[in-house]
């Protein structure tokens, strides 16, 4: 690594860069000194190689501080789970908030924090929560029979998940020109605690029609900062999957495309199964599961994510 005068931008090598610069400055005025004077011309020569040897030192310091600086921007700090209730009308959005519910509890379990940013939008705050949430991404469908059905016919519904990881700096730069911005009052279910003040946000990207509504936090600020986080998670994913269609081929091996339209698992509540449709293999015990019982689902994608050689997803029981 070179010398650059932008490390003394960086709080972090500021002090280091003051360090290796005070040195070069130090072995200039030596060696400015010591004129046509042979002795001491000698003796800076003797200095610089001490000189240079801290320099590396301090180089050396420098790059194991910015490469651990990118590492952590680009490891996600949370992920963002946005849940869309599909198919099957009342019955769809019951099924949107019981995998919700389970995600909660699997979070609680692994000792991640957890908020929601909108009523179908969950925060799971966990240096390690995308790696193993990264697969849940798709259409979950369930079969039941749903509470109010007097004839016990068996319902279909679906509900599609999107898994966005939230980095402390986003890879995209998005013009502000871009962004329209809407502001209503936040409040929670039967009126309760209704805020007076216009503090829930919604920003629509206008290029791609993307919207995201944040409405948890107290402040209009606050809410804006989180919704530009997760919009910035939500360009950062279309841009992936537009460059994942133009390489489908090299993508065979991998668990699904990543995509929320593509159906990946089954809750099938009369035969207590749940089956994962990439992998071909079911776990039962549906109530555990849903309770956030999920490791050896998580498990299993992990394994075979590593080791490749996954079915694709989207296909019927």
């Amino acid at each position: 690594m070179e010398y650059s005068p932008e490390f003394k931008k960086n709080f972090a090598t500021a002090y280091l860069a003051e360090e290796y610069e005070r040195l070069e400055k130090e072995l200039t005025e030596a060696r400015t000194a010591a004129g046509a004077d042979a002795e001491l011309m000698r003796m800076a020569d003797e200095d610089e190689a001490r000189v240079r040897a801290r320099q590396r030192e301090i180089l050396s310091e420098i790059e194991r501080i910015v490469i651990k600086e990118k590492e952590e921007v680009a490891r996600p700090s949370s992920v963002v789970m946005e849940l869309r209730a599909a198919a099957g009308g009342d019955e769809a959005s019951i099924f949107a908030h019981d995998l919700k519910n389970m995600y909660q509890k699997y979070a609680e379990h692994r000792g991640w924090k957890t908020r929601t940013i909108d009523e179908l939008t969950l925060e799971i705050i966990g240096s390690d929560a995308y790696d193993a949430l990264q697969y849940e991404t798709g259409v979950h469908r369930v079969q039941r029979v749903p509470l109010t059905e007097k004839s016990g016919r068996i319902h279909t519904s679906t509900a599609s998940i999107a898994v966005l990881p939230i980095r402390s700096k986003s890879k995209m730069d998005i013009n502000p020109a871009d962004i329209q911005m809407e502001f209503s009052r936040s409040g929670g279910a039967g009126g309760q605690n209704v805020n007076k003040v216009e503090t829930a946000v919604r920003l629509i990207h206008t290029p791609t029609g993307i919207d995201v509504r944040s409405s948890s936090e107290r402040s209009q600020l606050a809410n804006r900062e989180k919704a530009m986080q997760v919009l910035s998670a939500k360009l950062e994913r279309l841009h992936e999957e537009q460059e994942a269609k133009k390489h489908a081929a090299e993508r065979k091996e991998q668990i699904g495309t990543g995509d929320r339209s593509e159906k990946i698992r089954t809750y099938n509540y009369l035969q207590d199964r749940i089956t994962d449709h990439r992998l071909k293999e079911s776990w039962h015990n549906l109530p555990k599961i849903l309770a956030g019982t999920i490791d050896g689902i998580v498990d299993a994608l992990h394994t075979a994510a590593t080791h490749g050689g996954v079915g694709k997803a989207g296909e019927d029981e």
